[in-house]
């Protein structure tokens, strides 16, 4: 579709989705979800690789059938995903405090902003960052964003729009974004950023599910310049339309010789905290683009 239809189609959607009763949202997103998965295609066939991977590493024996089923899950959880995501700011902010059911490792954010240097959070497609991105907003720890800027830009507008609507502050991948951030973590703030995916096309070579991959280098270097506390987080969607966040243990970043090795280093350790938070809901892992060179 050209430009302005997805504009049109996404604006449709999320006012159909932010009107409809709770759960018929659901039923309808993720029974339209598993339709379009069923009818196979690139996104089938790049998800089924990316879970087979996040579920049977390395060489051996894989299980078809269980990859089958979750990517089956996988698509229903995506429409899910969507779903809620448009409806989040239409949500009493004490509804959606009250479905989240817990946030692990809390505490390493609360004792990182007692530092005062601000806090990187690498985050994977996994459940929905927005709802984490949310709940943050509401306990006093408002995430900046760094997002792919869209096509049309009033398109890419809605989107920001939606999210600023939910306490989340979207900066463009842009030219600006790197002062945007050192600001940020500055003044002592939070700067998420999606990271399994290297859209940009110049990340740093780690070992990912047993296979090398590129993924950003901007968390280690964020947090190596800013002296920021540098954590793995992922908010995964349930039980039920309940809501559940990991934060990991920070991770070691201090400087030990060469910036680029050491961005290298700390970005592999990145790259092991997120297999981690995959691998616990691997049909969570909303990435339909490739991701790895072998099948």
């Amino acid at each position: 579709m050209g430009d302005r239809a997805n504009l049109a189609l996404y604006r449709s959607l999320g006012a159909v989705m932010e009107r409809l009763p709770e759960r018929a949202d659901v039923v309808m997103a993720t029974r339209l979800a598993r339709v379009v998965g069923r009818k196979g295609g690139p996104a089938k066939t790049n998800l089924t690789n990316n879970v087979r991977h996040a579920l049977f590493e390395g060489p051996g024996p894989v299980n078809d059938e269980l990859v089958g089923r979750f990517v089956d899950r996988g698509f229903a959880g995506y429409g899910q995903y969507w779903a809620e995501g448009a409806k989040l700011p239409a949500l009493d902010p004490r509804v959606i405090a009250a479905r989240f059911a817990i946030a692990e490792g809390l505490e390493h954010l609360i004792e990182a902003r007692a530092r005062g240097r601000g806090i990187v959070m690498a985050i994977p497609h996994v459940g929905s960052w927005e709802w984490g991105g949310s709940y943050l907003a509401q306990i006093g720890f408002p995430m900046t964003a760094i997002a792919e800027v869209l096509e049309p830009p009033e398109l890419f507008e809605w989107f920001t729009r939606k999210r600023q609507a939910i306490g989340i502050r979207i900066q463009p991948l842009d030219e600006h974004a790197g002062t945007v951030m050192l600001s940020t973590l500055n003044e002592g703030g939070v700067v998420g950023l999606l990271c399994d995916r290297d859209l940009q096309g110049n990340g740093v070579e780690v070992e990912f599910f047993g296979e090398t991959v590129t993924i950003p280098g901007g968390p280690a270097t964020l947090a190596l310049r800013t002296g920021a506390t540098l954590v793995a987080a992922a908010c995964y969607t349930g039980p039920g339309r309940d809501h559940f966040a990991v934060i990991t243990p920070p991770l070691d970043a201090t400087r030990e010789g060469r910036l680029r090795e050491d961005v290298k280093r700390i970005t592999q350790e990145i790259a092991h905290e997120l297999e981690g938070l995959i691998r616990r809901a691997p049909e969570q892992w909303h990435v339909f683009q490739e991701r790895f060179a072998t099948t």
